[in-house]
C-alpha cells in the first residue's frame, strides 16, 4: 500500500490549564535531556522545555544510542512537583497517551499506536520513543524529565526502514516547529500524582495498544492482553493463564 502523503496542517493547539513557557532551541547538543537536567540543576522552573536540531549522543531505554540528526524532534520537557513513585512508573504510558492525541490532529498518521511501555507506531512502523528519567536527593524527588525522539523529516537508517518511518513518509509537511509547542504543553500536562490508569486511560490505552492480539516471544510467550491499572504489559500464555510484564523488551513473532 503506497502511503497517504496528503498535506498536513499542524495540530491544533487547543487550550490547556496552564500557560506554555517559551521553549528553548539550540544547534548541537549530546542530549536535550541531560541540557533540560542541568538547567533544572540552575533552577529552571516546571514545564521548561528544550529542543535541538541535532543530538550527539542521544539516548533510548536500556541505555540505546537514539539516532538523532536534523530533521527530527528531539524533545526534552521538564517537570517538577508532586509525584507518586506510582505515578512516575506510569509516566512513559501516560506521556505516550498525550503525544498521541497531538498527534491525532495530523490526519494522515491516524490511527498513533503505542508499544508497550514507550513506543510510537504508525502503520506499524516506529515513529519515536519516550523515556522519563527522575532526580533524587535522597529519598525526596527533586524533578523528572521527559524526552521524546520523534521521527519527523529525518532519514531513518537503512538497516531499521523496515521497523521504523518518520512523520514525513506519511505526512509530507509536517515540520518540528509546527509540533513542537503542541507537544510540549501536552507533556507539560502529564498526570504524575494518580498512582494507577483510570478506566479512561485504560480504554484509551486498548484503542491504541499495538501489542493487543499480538504473539509475543519474549519476555513471556504468548498473546498481549492489553495493561493493567498499574501499567504492567499483560500477556496470555497457550495455557490461558494471564501474566504480567513489569520491564523488558517486548518482541514479537
Amino acid at each position: 500500500m503506497v502511503p497517504d502523503r496528503r498535506r498536513c496542517c499542524a495540530p491544533r493547539l487547543v487550550e490547556g490549564r496552564r500557560r506554555v513557557i517559551p521553549g528553548i532551541w539550540l544547534d548541537v547538543v549530546d542530549s536535550t535531556l541531560d541540557e533540560l537536567h542541568s538547567r533544572a540543576a540552575d533552577g529552571a522552573g516546571d514545564g521548561m522545555w528544550v529542543v535541538a536540531a541535532e543530538q550527539r549522543a542521544g539516548r533510548g531505554s536500556r541505555g540505546r544510542t537514539w539516532h538523532s540528526p536534523r530533521g527530527g524532534l528531539w524533545l526534552s520537557v521538564l517537570r517538577r512537583g508532586a509525584a507518586s513513585p506510582s505515578g512516575f512508573e506510569l509516566l512513559s504510558l501516560r506521556a505516550g497517551l498525550a503525544i498521541a492525541r497531538v498527534l491525532d490532529g495530523l490526519p494522515a498518521v491516524v490511527p498513533v499506536m503505542l508499544k508497550w511501555p514507550n513506543d510510537l507506531v504508525v502503520r506499524d512502523r516506529k515513529v519515536g520513543g519516550v523515556l522519563a528519567e527522575a532526580r533524587w536527593q535522597g529519598e525526596r524527588l527533586q524533578w523528572l524529565a521527559i524526552g521524546l525522539g520523534l521521527n519527523v523529516a529525518n532519514t531513518v537508517p537503512v538497516a531499521l526502514a523496515d521497523r521504523a518511518a518518520a512523520l514525513s513518509d506519511f505526512c509530507a509537511e509536517t515540520t518540528v516547529e509546527a509540533l513542537a509547542e503542541p507537544l510540549a504543553r501536552a507533556l507539560g500536562e502529564v498526570d504524575l500524582e494518580t498512582p494507577a490508569l483510570t478506566p479512561v486511560e485504560l480504554a484509551e490505552f486498548a484503542s491504541r495498544d499495538w501489542l493487543l492480539g499480538q504473539p509475543v516471544d519474549t519476555p513471556i510467550s504468548g498473546t498481549g492482553a492489553g495493561v493493567s491499572p498499574n501499567g504492567r504489559l499483560l500477556v496470555r500464555d497457550a495455557l490461558g493463564h494471564l501474566h504480567q510484564v513489569s520491564a523488558g523488551e517486548v518482541a514479537t513473532r
